[in-house]
């Protein structure tokens, strides 16, 4: 039989759950509430961790949105193993969301309105950026952005190697904080990314 859920957890949507808890967040963290500890893997299994910012949770069918340098380290581990995971952590809420899925690229209308929103400054250090490479020096990189400023201009189309990335969860555990450490655990888990389906389990701690 499946847990009931209430209070902070109530709801049969994992990701309605995890965008209700963002925007609690909101306005309880002092800063990026929305940063996330995203983790790939390489061509050996070896893992990698860093936080980046989630952009957007996408409701139906529930996905989540960040944006990055495709030819960076974690692009390009995602584009070979096409699968990642995350956490979201809040201290001031003493919660956590875990989320593991399958990731596609989002659709170039998507990723240039959300490049059109950025700061120029933004807009140019992703063409300068040449992300995870060796780099000489700060003031080298401080150059290719001067570059980049008299070559693009004020308005530089989106690089055609930086984008969006949709994490379609096939799991999301939601965590929350208990007194002697007795913490609330309740996993979500659905056999395709298009369904809205879940399946609820309790969790030990």
């Amino acid at each position: 039989m499946a847990p009931r859920l209430e209070g902070i957890f109530k709801g049969d949507d994992p990701v309605a759950i995890a965008a209700r808890w963002l925007e609690e967040a909101h306005g309880t963290e002092p800063n990026d509430p929305n940063a996330i500890a995203l983790a790939t893997v390489d061509a050996d299994g070896m893992p990698n961790v860093r936080m980046v910012l989630l952009k957007e949770i996408e409701r139906d069918p529930g996905a989540f949105v960040f944006y990055t340098n495709f030819e960076g380290t974690k692009g390009r581990e995602i584009e070979a193993s096409g699968k990642a995971a995350f956490v979201m952590h809040w201290k001031s809420l003493r919660r956590q969301v875990r989320v593991r899925g399958p990731v596609e690229r989002v659709e170039d209308a998507q990723a240039d309105a959300y490049y059109r929103s950025r700061s120029l400054q933004s807009r140019l250090g992703a063409w300068a950026s040449r992300q995870s490479r060796p780099l000489e020096s700060r003031s080298a990189l401080m150059a290719e952005v001067a570059r980049v400023t008299a070559a693009k201009g004020p308005n530089p189309d989106r690089p055609p190697f930086w984008g969006g990335l949709r994490i379609l969860p096939l799991e999301i555990e939601l965590w929350a904080d208990g007194a002697f450490r007795l913490h609330d655990r309740f996993r979500f888990v659905r056999a395709t990314t298009e369904s809205s389906n879940w399946t609820v389990d309790r969790l030990n701690p």
